[in-house]
C-alpha cells in the first residue's frame, strides 16, 4: 500500500528576501551578516562599504532590499536612493540612520525610499522591517510619518512615493469599483486590514472619501501601476 504522506503535493518554499547591505562600519556589517544567517528567509547577497560599490552591486544582483547606511564615505545615502532605484527598479531601499526626525523621513519618502530605522534599534525590529518592506509596505515610526506627511502636503505631486505598493493596489481596485470584500479577496487580506489601508490612503492624499481619493489619484497620476 502506498504511503499516504508520499502522495501529498510539496508546497514550494518561499524565496528568501535578497538583501544588499551598504554599510561602511566593518563591525556593524559583520554583525548584521552574522545575524542574518540565523534567519533562513533572508539572504545577504552582498555587503559593500560605499555608494559607488553599492550601485554596481545593485545593478548586477538586483536585490529585493537595499539596506543603506545614511552616511557613507562617498556621499549621503538618502540622496543616492533615486540612483539605486534607477539601476535596480525592483529594489526597495531601507535606510539605517543614527538619528531620525520628520524632515529626514520626508526626504526619504520624497525620493521613493521604503523607510528608515535607527541603528540603535533591536535586531528583531530590523528583521520585521525587512519583511514588511519586502511585502510592499513602508516602515517609518508613526510620529515621524505624520510629521513627514505634513511637510510633503504642500505638493500633491510628491505624494506618489508615500503610497506603499499595497496602498496603490487597494486604490487601483477602488478605482475599478471594488468594495471591501472584493479587495480583501483579490489581495488575500482581512477586511479590517483593507479598511486600515483605505484610511491611510485618505490621510496621505488629504481626502475624505474613497471617491475623492480616486479623483485625486487620477489627477496626480497615483494610479499608475508601480
Amino acid at each position: 500500500m502506498p504511503n499516504p504522506t508520499s502522495q501529498r503535493p510539496m508546497t514550494p518554499a518561499a524565496a528568501p528576501i535578497r538583501v544588499l547591505l551598504v554599510e561602511d562600519h566593518k563591525m556593524v556589517a559583520e554583525a548584521l551578516g552574522a545575524a542574518f544567517e540565523e534567519f533562513p528567509e533572508i539572504h545577504l547577497v552582498a555587503s559593500v562599504e560605499s555608494l559607488a560599490h553599492g550601485m554596481i552591486a545593485a545593478q548586477e544582483l538586483l536585490p529585493d532590499i537595499v539596506l543603506l547606511d545614511r552616511r557613507l564615505p562617498d556621499g549621503d545615502g538618502i540622496e543616492a536612493i533615486a540612483g539605486f532605484r534607477a539601476v535596480s527598479p525592483s529594489s526597495r531601499v531601507l535606510v539605517l540612520t543614527g538619528d531620525a526626525n520628520s524632515a529626514i523621513a520626508a526626504r526619504i519618502l520624497e525620493v521613493g525610499g521604503a523607510g528608515l530605522l535607527l541603528k540603535s534599534g533591536l535586531l528583531d525590529e530590523l528583521i520585521t522591517a525587512i519583511r514588511t518592506v519586502a511585502a510592499g509596505d513602508v516602515v517609518i515610526d508613526p510620529e515621524l510619518l505624520s510629521g513627514a506627511l505634513a511637510l510633503l502636503a504642500g505638493s500633491a505631486g510628491r505624494l506618489g512615493p508615500v503610497l506603499t505598493l499595497r496602498e496603490r493596489q487597494v486604490l487601483g481596485l477602488i478605482a475599478d469599483g471594488a468594495g471591501t470584500d472584493r479587495i480583501a479577496e483579490e489581495l488575500r487580506l482581512a477586511r479590517n486590514t483593507v479598511r486600515n489601508h483605505v484610511q491611510r490612503i485618505l490621510v496621505k492624499t488629504g481626502t475624505h472619501s474613497k471617491l475623492e481619493a480616486v479623483a485625486h489619484a487620477r489627477k496626480n497620476g497615483l494610479l499608475e501601476r508601480p
